[in-house]
């Protein structure tokens, strides 16, 4: 039989080691679940104020391109009303870009996207509906929402 000698300096230096790394682990753990208890609320705040700048954003983007024809509130004008229950209700997000980006052949709702010649960019784009999604909860009942057009 032959028995190997124990390195007594080596055995302590090793459960430091292992004792460090376990004090570590816990530390890494630890943290995790306490960025995971408040990260959800850091984003929702987040999500909240990208939003609230979004709308910002597109009550100017609206004022400068689109309140001549469909009013300054969305109430329509040359153009049908933006501002009402039946319109928002009809569309989903992607609708209301597409409509602002190509534009409506044969009317007069012209595109305005840079991709297809107009002024404004997608960024803009998503402002501007992010504003539209923001009459929602106020939005008069409006039936007759797409008379007025040309």
């Amino acid at each position: 039989m032959t028995y190997r000698s124990v390195d007594e300096g080596l055995e302590r230096s090793t459960d430091k080691w292992m004792i460090s790394g376990l004090v570590v682990m816990v530390i890494l753990i630890l943290g995790f679940l306490f960025y995971s208890w408040f990260e959800p609320a850091a984003r929702a705040d987040s999500l909240e104020e990208h939003q609230a700048s979004l709308v910002a954003q597109g009550a100017d983007l609206y004022s400068l391109n689109c309140g001549s024809c469909h009013g300054p509130q969305g109430e329509g004008g040359v153009g049908p009303g933006l501002n009402s229950q039946q319109f928002l209700a009809a569309t989903v997000d992607d609708q209301v870009k597409g409509l602002i980006s190509t534009g409506i052949p044969g009317s007069l709702m012209a595109a305005y996207s840079l991709d297809f010649g107009g002024p404004l960019t997608l960024e803009e784009i998503d402002a501007l509906t992010a504003y539209m999604r923001s009459w929602e909860e106020t939005a008069p009942d409006n039936p007759d929402w797409r008379s007025c057009c040309g």
